[in-house]
């Protein structure tokens, strides 16, 4: 989406668009013009020499100014429908992160009653300069890689017992466009193990080639219990939770949930959440859909007083899942709208 550009504050997902913001004194993004004329100038929206006059017009306006108000009969008056609808979809996303004022807050209120239809890419995109931002000061290329399954959908390979992720983008644009050769056609197939491509898989010997490639979203991590790159993931979701709501959490990866107190869970992607929900309820859940868990934790909350009070002193369980297909979409925004918070009860 945005132009990379290198600076101090962009040494790793440049393409994120973190020095498009302004850190506030709470340590929160301020929304800037500067972000909003990056989405103005995404390819939907930039004007091409076939574009009519009043769109034209209505981009030079808005670059000058991108808080400028603009009302319907302007809009109206695109003659290209398509371009119209995608000013129309741009503007109500650019009132919306105006009125939150920090990029935090407009994304947390994504998920109330009254907000507003996004393109998927829009989110993924928040919280990809969310997690730059929060990220900033980390050492472990590990965390950074494990971090990219907030806002990159994953493809996942069970290989000897193994469970590997690979970037569902790239690896289809390897499929596509044969560049890399059969690799992509290769990934795609279950039969066929990762490590016989060339696609690098990252551990704690070579990790270290993240940080050169870190926007190329191309390395792979097998993601079974005790791999570094679940712990790691656990460190990315104890800094998400701490970063928008000061809390304090421990989270630490688990085989399985034997507890006799269970009483919340908190599924990261609709797949894990389904499943959860179905063990929680006690119901005889098939075994391809037990195969489908990826990753399970166990979350304590530091806070006693934050938590509602049939919660003290009990931990919060979380899940990861793929779909049938193999595919991994997780929902980060679950982490801080279902927590047993007193705050959201």
């Amino acid at each position: 989406m945005l132009e990379a550009q290198t600076s101090e504050k962009t040494g790793f997902w440049r393409s994120a668009g973190l020095h498009l913001l302004e850190m506030n004194e709470s340590g929160w993004l301020n929304v800037t013009p500067d972000l909003i004329r990056a989405y103005l100038t995404r390819p939907e929206i930039h004007p091409i020499e076939e574009s009519c006059a009043v769109e034209h017009e209505l981009f030079e306006a808005l670059m000058a100014d991108p808080h400028m108000a603009i009302g319907q009969e302007k809009l109206a008056a695109i003659a290209d429908p398509d371009a119209r609808e995608n000013y129309e979809i741009v503007l109500r996303f650019r009132d919306h992160l105006v009125r939150h004022g920090t990029l935090e807050a407009a994304y947390m209120a994504l998920f109330t009653k009254d907000a507003p239809p996004i393109p998927a890419v829009f989110l993924d995109q928040i919280v990809h300069i969310l997690l730059r931002h929060i990220l900033s000061d980390a050492r472990d290329p590990m965390r950074l890689r494990a971090a990219e399954l907030f806002f990159r959908d994953q493809n996942v390979n069970l290989d000897d017992g193994r469970i590997m992720l690979a970037d569902e983008e790239i690896v289809n644009a390897m499929a596509e466009t044969g560049g890399m050769g059969s690799i992509g056609v290769l990934i795609m197939e279950a039969s066929t193990p990762l490590r016989s491509v060339q696609l690098d898989v990252i551990d704690d010997d070579n990790k270290s080639v993240y940080w050169g490639r870190s926007d190329r979203f191309d390395t792979v991590i097998d993601f079974r219990f005790t791999q570094p790159a679940v712990d790691a993931f656990a460190r990315v979701v104890e800094a998400w939770i701490g970063h928008f709501l000061s809390l304090r959490v421990r989270v630490q990866p688990v085989q399985s949930i034997s507890d006799e107190r269970w009483s919340w869970h908190i599924g990261l992607d609709s797949e894990a959440t389904r499943i959860l929900n179905a063990l929680y309820q006690g119901e005889d859940v098939p075994l391809e859909d037990l195969q489908q868990i990826l990753a399970l934790f166990r979350m304590e909350i530091d806070d006693r007083g934050a938590v509602i009070e049939t919660m003290n002193g009990k931990p919060v369980y979380l899940g990861v899942a793929m779909t049938r297909s193999n595919k991994l979409k997780l929902k980060p925004q679950n982490l801080l709208h279902s927590l047993p918070l007193r705050q959201l009860a």
